[in-house]
């Protein structure tokens, strides 16, 4: 059993962190790819490069940041993992729509709601992931456990 878990806590948001710079990376790198090498629509596009990106920071967070749940299903949790981070999309998208709705600079400039928009969605996606997404084989066997 770890002794500090916020530590761990705090290692794992961490590498989340740093694997979501490697997911934006791929989102933007597919996304131009579509668009300039296969003229493709950005908005179809968008939706390869959203795909490729999720399924990046997916197989690398089940490799590197929630080890301990790779025993998982790779397809179930691959979903699980779209699923909490369409609500982590959500709180970036109302924290982002909020800003610009309510604070003049960030009406005038909108790039400057991004950040806080990101911050929110990256602190949801860590917690939902964490607790539905990427769940250890012991925090499976007490699920099952309490629901007989």
């Amino acid at each position: 059993m770890n002794k500090h878990p916020l530590l761990s806590d705090a290692r794992k948001f961490l590498k989340f962190s740093g694997i979501g710079i490697v997911g934006f990376l791929v989102d933007v790198g597919v996304l131009q790819a579509g668009v300039t090498t296969f003229a493709v629509s950005p908005y179809a596009a968008r939706m390869a490069s959203y795909l490729a990106a999720a399924t990046t920071t997916w197989w690398l967070n089940r490799q590197f940041t929630f080890r301990e749940a790779s025993h998982a299903a790779p397809a179930t949790q691959w979903a699980r993992f779209l699923a909490v981070n369409a609500i982590g999309f959500g709180a970036n998208y109302l924290t982002f729509a909020t800003l610009v709705a309510t604070l003049p600079l960030a009406a005038t400039y909108p790039v400057l709601a991004v950040p806080a928009g990101s911050l929110a969605g990256l602190c949801f996606n860590f917690l939902l992931s964490k607790k539905f997404a990427f769940i250890s084989k012991d925090q499976h066997r007490i699920r099952l456990q309490n629901t007989d």
